[in-house]
């Protein structure tokens, strides 16, 4: 008897550190609009891994393989503690974005660490990550990957907006999908609350008591970056470059840094949808609710929030679906939204070794 949906086990590590999301979800196979999150989880890095990948950037050619097989190995024993834990049988793959080390498609080339074929000796299962290796070599940014399930998925949304480490728009613009990063997010803020002991600004609460520094507002909406026309997108190496020296340059206040990024994200934002009637918010970033109130006014908008299970997992959700759009040789990869050469289905597949 052929079974009529996918089981699939999809994870995710956002540039901001929060931790490793996964979800169990179902795909039906006659319609892929038609799915459930049986299980999710957010794993916390301890102090060592986030230690770790926030140094990896700087690591050589030598360690970085190193990490690939160490990260890999901890990304197996974390989902097959949670296969044990929820009970999970009946599983079709494991997809996975891995952790992005270096991205600088410029330059032709991206690192997402996180070793597959480790993945799959540890859990016994197949696996399938890498999904952004083969856009930047057929010229593309390797990035943004989810838009694709938010066209196929969430179709009801005129724009798509997830506020992770960076927030990043997706939408349809005549017959293509468009999508970009519109600009950094937690991974500066919760830099910046680190500094003082805080793991991230529960509420904006603190955001809400600093003043806005307009000198540096001003020179963080000049950047180059933001002039740009998509495909475009942005990594750490960006926000070292650029970020962390100008808000050092201009206050040392850590609230009204806060006070003044947020702003400046709002303004960005803003800036993109400030048209629309139907956004969808997901992402870390959501219960910010500071933020989330500066995004209003600057979008003339009623923000409407998904369930809470949305707003966590969509990411790790999507990666589910590309690795099910890579296992069916589906198109999960838009040249409109990349750059690349062509649309194409992207994905390194790794089978256990007995």
């Amino acid at each position: 008897m052929l079974e009529d949906s996918y089981r699939i086990i999809g994870l995710m590590s956002g540039t901001s550190l929060d931790g490793i999301d996964l979800v169990y979800v179902e795909f039906k196979k006659s319609n892929f609009q038609e799915f459930e999150i049986l299980f999710s989880e957010t794993i916390s890095y301890s102090k060592i891994w986030r230690k770790r990948l926030e140094e990896a950037i700087s690591f050589s050619k030598e360690k970085l393989i190193e990490l690939d097989v160490l990260y890999g190995n901890f990304l197996g024993k974390v989902i097959k503690k949670f296969i044990q834990e929820k009970g999970i049988e009946k599983i079709d793959f494991i997809a996975s974005h891995g952790h992005t080390i270096l991205h600088q498609p410029d330059k032709g080339f991206t690192l997402q660490i996180g070793n597959g074929q480790i993945i799959a000796n540890v859990t016994q299962q197949k696996v399938i990550c890498d999904f952004r290796s083969q856009d930047v070599e057929y010229g593309g940014q390797g990035a943004p990957l989810v838009p694709i399930g938010d066209k196929l998925l969430f179709s009801n949304y005129e724009y798509c907006v997830n506020l992770g480490g960076f927030a990043n728009v997706s939408f349809e613009k005549g017959n293509e999908r468009l999508a970009f990063d519109i600009c950094p997010v937690n991974i500066v803020l919760n830099y910046y609350t680190r500094k003082i002991g805080l793991e991230y600004d529960d509420g904006g609460h603190l955001a809400s008591k600093g003043l806005i520094n307009k000198e540096l507002l001003e020179a963080l909406n000049n950047l180059s970056f933001y002039k740009a026309v998509s495909p475009k997108s942005l990594g750490l190496e960006w926000v070292k470059e650029f970020i962390y020296p100008l808000i050092d340059k201009n206050e040392k206040d850590i609230p009204s840094i806060l006070r003044t990024f947020i702003e400046h994200v709002a303004i960005q934002i803003g800036s993109i949808i400030k048209e629309s009637s139907r956004t969808l918010f997901t992402g870390g970033g959501v219960f910010n609710a500071f933020l989330i109130e500066q995004i209003k006014f600057y979008t003339n908008q009623r923000v409407v929030l998904p369930k809470k299970e949305l707003v966590d997992y969509k990411e790790a959700l999507i990666f589910a679906f590309l690795g099910l759009l890579r296992v069916e040789n589906q198109v999960n990869c838009l040249a409109s939204v990349t750059g690349a050469a062509k649309d194409h289905s992207s994905g390194e597949i790794f089978y256990p070794n007995n």
